[in-house]
């Protein structure tokens, strides 16, 4: 039994380290069409693993209309007012078809926009906030792993009931300390809102791992996908950036508003 669970371990050290290391690459290469490849791929993945929670049936139609909804927003100015467009045009099409439910959005709501965010967050903050966000959600995995595996007890939710209370607090601890390390090289963000901001990012990250647990739960599978030995799906792999990603772009663009309301005084 042992030999098996380090096996598996095995398995999922050599996955992260493969996708650290191509996601260096991409980050040291430092191209806005790269990185908008690299998300589209991901996406791709991910709405199809992200289909199969919701429940939907026959959907390669409509993972096909979602990559191409995905092609136009990522290559428009705005990128999530078309998302937001195609959300209000699913919801429009449900009222005026009493048969077709209003689930058909969700895509675009999870896993599409917080992937738009973090192309966003690269384009608005450059690299170093990609990695920044890394660090923050890295940390936080790795030390609600230990904390968790070591100190563990109070369950935290019934969504995921491996989390505990004492392994979130030793996650958030961890990103607080690895994530602030990085965030003080951030330009135009002070040491006390590095301090914030990555706490709050680091929350975002663990409540990101736990709404992918949830619909887990509710599609009553163990794991979104296959495709990353030792790991499951993409989406097991990227939940928690999907909401870290999004929190850190608001915080920033929020930490940049401050900034020109105190600059104009």
């Amino acid at each position: 039994m042992d030999f098996m669970r380090l096996k598996q371990e095995a398995k999922r050290y050599q996955t992260a380290l493969i996708l650290l290391i191509v996601i260096a690459i991409i980050g040291i290469v430092h191209s806005p069409i790269i990185i908008g490849v690299f998300l589209t791929v991901v996406f791709v993945l991910a709405s199809k693993e992200a289909l199969n929670l919701y429940g939907f049936e026959n959907s390669t139609k409509f993972w096909i209309a979602l990559i191409a909804i995905w092609c136009v927003a990522i290559v428009y100015k705005n990128p999530l007012d078309i998302l937001i467009l195609a959300v209000i045009i699913c919801a429009s099409i449900a009222a005026y078809n009493h048969n077709i439910e209003l689930k058909i959005a969700l895509p675009l709501l999870y896993p599409a926009a917080p992937l738009m965010a973090m192309f966003l967050l690269y384009i608005e903050f450059g690299v170093l906030a990609i990695f920044w966000l890394l660090a923050i959600v890295i940390a936080c995995d790795v030390g609600a792993y230990f904390a968790g595996r070591n100190i563990g007890k109070t369950p935290f939710s019934p969504s995921s009931p491996n989390k505990t209370i004492e392994g979130v607090a030793g996650g958030i601890t961890a990103a607080t300390i690895f994530g602030t390390i990085l965030g003080i090289f951030m330009p135009n963000v002070a040491f006390a809102s590095v301090i914030l901001i990555t706490i709050f990012v680091a929350i975002a990250s663990v409540f990101g791992d736990l709404f992918e647990s949830y619909l887990k739960r509710k599609a009553g599978v163990k794991d979104s996908g296959n495709l990353l030995p030792g790991h499951g799906g993409v989406l097991d792999r990227i939940d928690g950036y999907l909401f870290a990603g999004f929190a850190l772009l608001i915080l920033l663009r929020l930490n940049a508003y401050i900034a020109t309301l105190m600059a104009a005084e």
